[in-house]
């Protein structure tokens, strides 16, 4: 009786990385299993053993994105002498990032989101989350800057942490629409003429 083989073996991170690829071209919905074994080079029963699911798959993605190609945006948002340098390195930051390398595909969090609304309703929830935690960061920031006197009293911290987090999130749809980083940097640049005006005391 022939002998079982022994489980095909692959690089665990590799793989991933592959399978991030795959998602931040197509998405979570159009990337079928089909196209994730075929970028990772496994079979489908070596993508469950190790990963669980294809949820589990992308939600560890994501993780490896943010952690690589995504790291350095947010970073420096509590580190930056005043609010001002923080939104404008996150702008900055974000229209670099987007545009790197030849086949710009702006940022995972923002387009890979399932299209049909409640098609993936965990993965939705976890893209949400983490969209989330960018706004609630400049908040943060900017209640610390009216606490401070850099920013005057009264100024909408919420409103304006997400007006500046919705600049980003266009400039990634930009980006992946062909957008140069010529381009989104002077986006970041009218964002920040924008906040020059939304901090003016009276």
């Amino acid at each position: 009786m022939a002998s079982r083989g022994r489980p095909r073996s692959f690089d665990r991170l590799t793989a991933l990385r592959r399978a991030m690829e795959v998602f931040w071209d197509k998405g979570y919905e159009r990337a079928s299993m089909a196209d994730l074994t075929a970028a990772m080079g496994i079979n489908s029963p070596s993508l469950y053993a190790a990963f669980g699911s294809k949820e589990a798959l992308f939600k560890e993605a994501v993780e490896l994105y943010v952690a690589t190609e995504g790291s350095g945006i947010w970073d420096n948002v509590n580190a930056a002498p005043t609010a001002r340098q923080a939104v404008e390195e996150v702008l900055r930051s974000s229209a670099i990032a987007f545009t790197r390398g030849e086949d710009a595909r702006g940022c995972l969090v923002v387009l890979a989101a399932p299209q049909a609304h409640g098609a993936a309703p965990a993965i939705d929830e976890e893209l949400k989350r983490r969209r989330q935690a960018n706004i609630d960061a400049l908040k943060v920031r900017f209640e610390q800057a009216v606490a401070e006197g850099e920013l005057p009293q009264g100024f909408d911290c919420a409103a304006v942490a997400t007006y500046m987090v919705t600049v980003q999130h266009g400039m990634s749809i930009q980006a992946r629409d062909g957008a140069t980083r010529e381009v989104l940097l002077a986006v970041a640049d009218c964002a920040m003429a924008a906040w020059d005006k939304l901090t003016e005391r009276g």
